[in-house]
């Protein structure tokens, strides 16, 4: 029976990504695939699946949202089976939500297969618990691509005041704006933040400092990172494991 397939590959390394994600691949007649899936993950598909690129890089669509949306319901309504393959988790971040909505439309058949977010997969693959039961009872995931203007104030006093780690999706251009934000509105300048490259695979890199060394400790790292906020980045110090096994490990520096 054609059905559209929304699935999270996961954060980067290829083997966490679910078994019904798993299966999806295996079965479909047509993936439409993002820049930040493992591209070993295809090698799972028949010979005969036809595969589509989505990516988007920052500034740089290779192909807009409504022709994503336009060529899923065509593929489906053509008796295809779909999978539309998004790094992390669909509904994070990704966009998934408004493919569903327009797969609901035309009464398109969909299911939606839920991936591990880079937003707690990186960090765990840098020694870093988003949540401790001593230091950490609140996390928010949020996006460093909303503006930074004064009609944002009340949303980051609200983040800063109620929430114990901040991760950070898609912020490291804005990293310097987001550390001043959080201290104006009352974050130690002291508290620790770590920068998280390419997570879960074999070119990560963790980058740490406090919310006024951090510019500068982390002016080589690029996207895709994920930031973290928060005391629970110290444990860093004492439990990071992965990059210790790839050889990327970092200088250790007490934050």
């Amino acid at each position: 029976m054609t059905k559209v397939y929304i699935v999270g590959a996961g954060p980067g390394d290829s083997e966490l990504i679910t078994v019904k994600g798993l299966k999806a691949i295996q079965n479909s007649d047509v993936i439409l695939y993002d820049r930040l899936v493992n591209e070993e993950l295809l090698n799972e598909a028949r010979p005969e699946t036809e595969f589509i690129f989505c990516g988007k890089a920052p500034d740089n669509h290779s192909m807009t949202q409504s022709t994503i949306n336009g060529l899923l319901c065509k593929f489906a309504l053509q008796g295809k089976t779909v999978t539309r393959l998004k790094g992390g988790d669909p509904f994070v971040f990704g966009r998934g939500g408004e493919e569903a909505e327009e797969l609901a439309k035309k009464n398109i058949p969909f299911e939606i297969v839920p991936g591990i977010s880079s937003g707690i997969a990186a960090p765990a693959y840098a020694g870093i618990p988003v949540t401790h039961r001593h230091y950490s009872s609140s996390v928010a995931f949020i996006s460093g691509v909303s503006k930074l203007d004064k009609d944002e104030e009340e949303y980051w006093k609200h983040v800063v005041k109620s929430m114990d780690t901040i991760c950070i999706y898609m912020g490291v251009k804005k990293l310097p704006e987001i550390c001043d934000r959080l201290i104006q509105f009352g974050r130690d300048p002291h508290t620790p933040i770590a920068l998280v490259h390419a997570g879960t695979t074999k070119e990560q890199k963790t980058v740490t400092g406090t919310l006024v060394t951090i510019t500068n400790k982390a002016k080589d790292i690029q996207n895709p990172s994920m930031i973290v906020i928060g005391e629970v980045v110290r444990f860093r110090e004492s439990i990071q494991w992965f990059e210790q096994q790839i050889g990327n490990e970092e200088e250790k520096v007490p934050v």
